[in-house]
């Protein structure tokens, strides 16, 4: 494979069959008008891809024609783009979710829109999910499996991804394996590389908290072929020029390496790339993560370091963060402080991290409850 120019744009860097489509599409349109759902899904498929300036660019361009030919089309687009603009410049969950609940309110007005519609409906789910609201994800995925017709890939894809996690999320790796596959088909037929990529992340991500589960709470599970899967995301992304999840893999291949006891390159993989990842919309996890390196430093003899860096997972810890999350957090830190003869804390937080696992487990049957109940298959 050639190397890029070092001049070249980040969309001349994507290697995406939906790119190329897309520019087919805006090129061949008979007029700026008639380009406006092209423009717009090309943008949006750039800030996938993690290309958000050149994304804003297209994005202004489109506003300005939006000013110049007011349309409802052109604004449910609009808001439809600028909502993924939220969520994939720092993942700010609650503006991706207002603006994209305006794009499905915009389409709901003419029977034409009904991309817009579907695609709206497949990211309320995904967002459904990063906001722990288990019915809100099968309303929103029930509403975009009634709409969508065979040809909206995209939208069938996330949806599937967001009923994957959740499932994943709760417990029933069967059931979420299926959903994947769905994802899985829908994004390749499409030449979605964005959504195969994302689709890797989510599932290694899913699949490595699951795996921190089971080794705080007990189990032995180590999961040395996740680090394969990491490893291989990592090529995936180089390959098809996908740039989104540059800080974040690094951050996932070291928690993987937490539990098969590799501290030192933990270690050093925490410390290169966990501040940028904080700043990309990763703060949830801080505590668990900053535990995680107080744990490795634990285990390389730096016993100062450790003990100030458990205590700051401690003040990070939100109270409002996910259980699972908490309960990682309470676990890892009941290690490190043992391990560092603070016994005392060590025991304080054993209970925390006991209580937090039970009200957990309850948590998974309520979502395997709603999921179940649901009668979305697959």
């Amino acid at each position: 494979m050639q190397d890029a120019s070092p001049d070249a744009t980040p969309s001349q860097v994507i290697k995406s069959r939906l790119l190329k489509q897309l520019e087919k599409d805006i090129a061949a349109a008979a007029s700026p008008m008639s380009s406006a759902a092209a423009r717009a899904k090309r943008a949006m498929l750039l800030a996938r891809h993690g290309a958000v300036g050149e994304a804003r660019e297209a994005l202004t361009a489109l506003h300005q024609l939006s000013f110049q030919h007011p349309h409802p089309e052109i604004g449910a687009w609009l808001h439809m783009a600028e909502g993924l603009m939220s969520y994939y410049n720092g993942f700010v969950a609650q503006q991706a979710w207002d603006r994209i609940q305006r794009a499905h309110a915009i389409a709901t007005t003419s029977p034409a829109l009904v991309e817009v519609r579907v695609l709206a409906s497949a990211w309320l789910a995904q967002l459904a999910f990063i906001r722990h609201d288990p019915a809100a994800l099968v309303e929103h995925a029930k509403r975009c499996l009634d709409e969508a017709l065979p040809v909206h890939n995209v939208a069938l894809a996330r949806v599937a991804m967001a009923m994957g996690v959740g499932w994943h999320y709760a417990g029933d790796i069967e059931s979420a394996q299926r959903w994947y596959i769905r994802a899985r088909r829908h994004a390749a037929v499409e030449g979605d590389d964005a959504s195969l990529s994302a689709l890797m992340f989510n599932m290694a991500g899913m699949r490595a908290s699951q795996l921190r589960r089971e080794s705080l709470s007990g189990h032995t599970a180590r999961g040395p072929e996740l680090l394969l899967t990491v490893d291989s995301m990592h090529h995936f992304d180089e390959a098809v020029g996908a740039q989104m999840m540059a800080d974040l893999t690094p951050v996932l291949r070291a928690q993987v390496l937490t539990m098969q006891g590799e501290f030192d390159e933990a270690r050093r993989l925490y410390e290169e790339h966990l501040p940028q990842a904080m700043s990309l919309g990763l703060e949830r996890l801080g505590s668990s993560l900053l535990s995680d390196l107080a744990w490795c430093r634990a285990n390389l003899g730096q016993g100062e370091h450790a003990l100030h860096q458990a205590r700051e997972a401690e003040i990070e810890l939100d109270p409002d963060c996910e259980l699972d999350d908490r309960a990682i957090t309470h676990s890892r830190l009941a290690q490190t402080f043992r391990q560092l003869g603070e016994t005392a804390d060590a025991d304080r937080h054993q209970a925390l991290a006991d209580e937090a696992w039970r009200q957990f487990a309850e948590q998974q049957l309520q979502w395997r409850g709603v999921l179940a109940g649901s009668g979305v298959a697959p």
